[in-house]
Parts: structure tokens; C-alpha cells; sequence
């Protein structure tokens, strides 16, 4: 069995494999920086920051993404008061990982936000986000106010046609997208596109027009530079903001891509369900945002 197609049947199971065990045609070196040429990066079996490490390493580094004296925007989900092990949001120890690194490469300036459901002040202390941003060296500003948001042309979307948007997002040089995986009861799983509905000020909208269309027709406004999407806790019920631990099993796993249907798709088949099942995960792949047909891809599979 080819080594891409044994990493897609993994997926496909709903699983990764875990930790210890051996993938064949590995050697000792799975772990090196340098090749850079993978769509996907999907890792299993450590702690949120260490995965992140051995994942970006296999997609060629930070560097490749964060160049010296950039501007650089990070958007995780920050949007419920809940604690990391409620699974509603970015785990915390990820974000700052993230933050360290990006500074490490040699940013300007690293922002974080997210225009959150509950009061933001309660969600971004409550989450750890807040603390592991400002211990990691970044900027945490909110996005709890209109003004910070300023009018643009969506010239791609369909229904979506324009929409207000944070300023710091119309601003980055580097735009890293930070979903966690988790259900969601209007659009079945919340991931990568989907977490874009956080940078905008009138999500209603979306709701009351196409949710599914409107996700994908966002993401041609602006495309993130990396897809990191956390699924160390994954909230299988009663999402998106969750009702207590019962909803939330541990994967302990990471999915890293350029490409936000390609990360949408490999999430929901880790999720347990089908890219199919996702309706704008099928509409954002039918507008060319992506590749939801993972076979088609180049993909590293690290178990650590």
C-alpha cells in the first residue's frame, strides 16, 4: 500500500494511529525540517505546542510563513467562557506555542483576537488565551467593537457580497487561522472556514442568508497563509460552545495546512464524518478555495 493512501484510509477511519506505533517507509528522520513540500501535515499523539513543533518543521518551518519585520494576525476561536477542557476553544498551550515561534522568526508585531459570542473579557481570560498570549510576547486585542471593523468588498462570494472586517486582518502581512474541531449545530463541524465568521462584526447575516455559502464565499476574500487546526480535546456534541466535559473526547491531534478545504476535509473525516456531509466544505472545494479530495494530495502523517 502506497504510504499517501495508508495515511488517507487512517483518516478515513475516523482515527490516527496511536502513538508508538510504526508507519511503514519512516525512518528515524520523520521528524527533520527541510522538505516543506507537503499540502497537509497530520500529527498524533503529543502535547498541542510539541505537535505544532514537529508539524511545521515537516511543512518547512515557521520561516517559510513568517518573515522578518511582519505584521503577523493570528485568529483562534476565543469566542465561549468556558476552560480549555471544555474543548470550545483554541487550547491555550497551542496559541502560545504559535506566538513564541512566529516571534522567533522574527515578527514585528503578533496580534490575536477573535470577535466573541460570550463577553469577551469572561472568554479570554476564562479560555487562557489572553494569558498565553501576553506570556508568549504577542499583542491579545478584542474585537468587541464595531469600530474596529471597516467595509469590504467580498467581489468573489455569491451571497456574501460585502462584509465588515477587522481592521487587524485587513492590515497582516501573515494571516494564521487557528481553529479548534468541533461540532457545531448549524453547519455540522466547525473548522478552518468557518472560524473566519470571527474576524467579521455581522455574523447574523450569515445566518440568515446561507450560512454554508456565505463560510465559502468568505474565504475568497482572504485566504490565510496557515490552517492550524487543534484537535487535542474535540467537542463531539452539543456544540459550538458545549455543556460540559461529557461532550468532549481526547484526540490529541493536529492537522497543518496552507490549504483550508484541504484541513476542513481531513478534520471531518477525523471528526467521523464525511467531507460530504459539510456542505461548505463541498461549496468552497466547487469555487476552487481548496482541494477537498485528499487523495489528490501530498501528505505527512507523524505519530509521536
Amino acid at each position: 500500500m502506497k504510504r499517501r493512501d495508508f495515511i488517507i484510509k487512517s483518516l478515513q477511519g475516523g482515527i490516527l494511529l496511536t502513538a508508538g506505533a510504526s508507519i511503514p517507509g519512516l525512518g528515524e528522520n520523520i521528524f527533520a525540517s527541510g522538505s516543506g513540500n507537503y499540502d497537509l501535515v497530520a500529527v498524533k499523539g503529543g502535547a498541542p505546542g510539541d505537535m505544532f513543533d514537529k508539524g511545521i518543521a515537516s511543512m518547512g518551518g515557521i520561516k517559510k510563513f513568517v518573515k522578518p519585520n511582519s505584521k503577523v494576525v493570528i485568529k483562534p476561536n476565543i469566542g465561549w467562557d468556558t476552560t480549555p477542557e471544555r474543548a470550545a476553544n483554541t487550547n491555550p498551550e497551542l496559541v502560545y506555542r504559535v506566538v513564541k515561534r512566529c516571534l522567533e522568526a522574527g515578527a514585528k508585531e503578533v496580534y490575536v483576537f477573535d470577535h466573541t459570542c460570550d463577553d469577551w473579557r469572561r472568554a479570554y481570560s476564562n479560555s487562557g488565551i489572553e494569558k498565553a498570549v501576553k506570556d508568549a510576547g504577542g499583542t491579545i486585542v478584542p474585537g468587541n467593537s464595531e469600530r474596529y471593523y471597516h467595509d469590504a468588498e467580498v467581489k468573489k462570494g455569491k451571497l456574501l457580497k460585502q462584509a465588515k472586517v477587522h481592521e487587524l486582518i485587513l492590515e497582516s502581512d501573515v494571516l494564521i487561522n487557528m481553529p479548534i474541531l468541533k461540532h457545531h449545530g448549524s453547519a455540522r463541524i466547525t473548522v478552518s472556514l468557518k472560524n473566519l465568521m470571527g474576524v467579521v462584526w455581522d455574523r447574523g447575516y450569515w445566518h440568515r442568508t446561507g450560512l454554508h455559502q456565505c463560510i465559502a464565499d468568505f474565504g475568497t476574500f482572504r485566504k490565510p497563509d496557515l490552517n492550524i487546526v487543534d484537535a487535542y480535546y474535540v467537542m463531539k456534541k452539543n456544540g459550538p460552545r458545549g455543556v460540559s466535559k461529557s461532550d468532549v473526547v481526547v484526540m490529541k491531534s493536529q492537522i497543518i495546512s496552507t490549504d483550508p478545504v484541504a484541513a476542513d476535509s481531513a478534520s471531518a473525516l477525523l471528526f467521523g464524518i464525511k467531507p460530504d456531509d459539510v456542505p461548505y466544505i463541498t461549496i468552497a472545494d466547487s469555487m476552487g478555495l481548496g482541494v477537498k479530495d485528499l487523495k489528490s494530495l501530498n501528505i505527512d502523517r507523524i505519530v509521536m
